[in-house]
């Protein structure tokens, strides 16, 4: 099983990174989160990039039943979304404040 992410495990290989950038953006377009989750397990890049999605997901899922203020932040989920999948897509990795912390509870 795979151990929880420190800051000594934030080293990602190149040839990982290289090979699952496009996976590890789908993390962040919603439910697609769970398509680099499941599939992508051996990839250390993915799988962080995933566990943020994952977070990340979950909390505009419950914002989005809180009216008006809750729409709102919605809307900041979404940019902080955005430019996670480009940091993805250029192959980095982005600690989402408040999002990596939690993500690092995942332990699948």
């Amino acid at each position: 099983m795979d151990q929880p992410m420190n800051q000594a495990d934030m080293t990602f290989d190149a040839k990982d990174v290289q090979d699952n950038k496009v996976m590890a953006a789908l993390s962040y377009l919603g439910v697609l989160v769970f398509i680099p989750l499941l599939a992508k397990k051996d990839s250390k890049f993915c799988q962080a990039h995933a566990k943020q999605g994952l977070v990340t997901f979950i909390a505009a899922v419950l914002l989005g039943f809180i009216p008006f203020v809750g729409w709102a932040l919605d809307m900041v989920v979404l940019v902080v979304n955005i430019i996670a999948l480009v940091n993805a897509l250029m192959g980095k990795f982005w600690k989402i404040p408040g999002a990596y912390d939690l993500s690092k509870k995942f332990n699948f």
